[in-house]
């Protein structure tokens, strides 16, 4: 009895959420639709450009509405014409902002999620199937978020945006800042890495939910399904030098799919995810490498939660890591193990005081990074994240 009334309870919140746009919505549609346009054409494109730029953003925009107007923002960001992707973040935080002025949202909450690193919705380190934002079915809703995770010997700054459209589709975009000052270390092997070099990775994500619901389909063993992939690239600035005669190259595509369970009854949420990749360090030390490991690898990540209360969760993740660099490491006057790679996994609390806001903090151990210009140390610390959504 008591699950069968919480489903009713959820199926009552999300039909009265999921209704059509209110008036109100209808009002700042436009304001919306103006908005993108500004965006859209004074921030990106060139002149010489804007005649074949114009006549594809009329394409999207006729075929498949606003919802096509922001794949086409996401789409041509992807092609990095004119402008780096902090910028795209603040366009596109404009734009959910907009959306989020029309979408009368109402998901339960902490069923959608949190901001990863990544910028996909899930957990701090692995994506889930769930789609980000409040919004539910016919409505576009957003988020944006701001993530700080401090280890022994390095640091990382993560910031970025997602729209979530129909609670089926979700384009993310992120930048990630990381302070990696120890590898500074290599100059003894004849580089001339700047001293405090940061190493900065922009990421476009797009993800589609393909079968399942988290919430409505509780009481069965269905979970939610989605698959996605994320677009990385790296700029390392002095160190590029270093990953490239390590035979990584400085860009790299992630696919994966991802399964959401969610037992509503018990509190209980689990999340499997597989991914396809070939990034060392999440992407941040390149991608693939030398002497034959420059092949797509098979690796999960695993999440679970509990929720304690309404507004406050409780987890733990792992996710299993790539190990690249650790043979050609090997054949360069280094410890053995000099550049191993580990997997990762944290445990987590995320609180959500109103539905608009989550804050989340996790204890971190990333085992091994680098460990020849750490003394070997592994890298365990904290994280915090800040995520806004409508």
């Amino acid at each position: 009895m008591d699950l069968q009334r919480q489903q009713n309870t959820a199926k009552s919140g999300f039909s009265h959420s999921s209704t059509c746009l209110t008036s109100k919505a209808k009002k700042s549609h436009s304001l919306f639709l103006t908005q993108t346009h500004q965006i859209v054409e004074s921030t990106y494109f060139t002149p010489a450009y804007m005649p074949q730029i114009r006549k594809s953003y009329l394409i999207y925009s006729i075929v498949l509405g606003h919802f096509g107007e922001l794949i086409f923002f996401f789409t041509y960001n992807y092609r990095g014409f004119y402008m780096r992707i902090n910028t795209s973040i603040v366009a596109a935080i404009s734009l959910l902002l907009s959306a989020g002025a029309y979408a009368d949202t109402g998901k339960l909450l902490l069923t959608g999620g949190v901001s990863s690193i990544d910028g996909a919705a899930g957990g701090g380190l692995t994506p889930w199937a769930v789609i980000g934002s409040n919004a539910t079915a016919d409505q576009i809703g957003g988020t944006a978020h701001i993530s700080r995770a401090v280890v022994n010997d390095y640091s990382l700054t993560s910031y970025g945006a997602a729209i979530g459209i129909r609670d089926r589709v979700e384009l993310s975009i992120a930048e990630q800042n990381f302070d990696a000052s120890p590898v500074v270390g290599v100059n003894g092997l004849g580089f001339n890495v700047n001293s405090g070099q940061h190493i900065k990775m922009d990421i476009l994500g797009v993800k589609v939910k393909v079968a399942g619901d988290a919430v409505l389909d509780s009481d069965t063993y269905m979970p939610q399904i989605a698959v996605g992939m994320e677009y990385k690239s790296t700029h390392a600035g002095s160190f590029s030098p270093v990953l490239a005669a390590l035979g990584a190259k400085d860009n790299g595509v992630d696919f994966y799919v991802s399964a959401t369970k969610l037992f509503l009854a018990q509190g209980i949420l689990v999340n499997a995810t597989l991914r396809a990749t070939k990034a060392n360090q999440n992407g941040l030390l390149g991608f693939g490498g030398a002497l034959g490991e420059n092949n797509y690898r098979l690796r999960p990540e695993f999440s679970v939660a509990y929720l304690l209360n309404r507004k406050v969760v409780i987890g733990a993740e792992y996710r299993f890591k790539t190990n690249n660099l650790e043979k050609v490491g090997n054949t360069l006057p280094l410890p053995s193990g000099g550049l191993r790679e580990d997997d990762w996994k944290d445990i987590f609390i995320a609180f959500a005081p109103t539905k608009n806001v989550s804050v989340t903090l996790a204890y971190l151990d990333l085992g091994r990074i680098a460990p020849v210009l750490v003394s070997n140390r592994k890298q365990t610390g904290f994280f915090l994240s800040t995520q806004l959504a409508f």
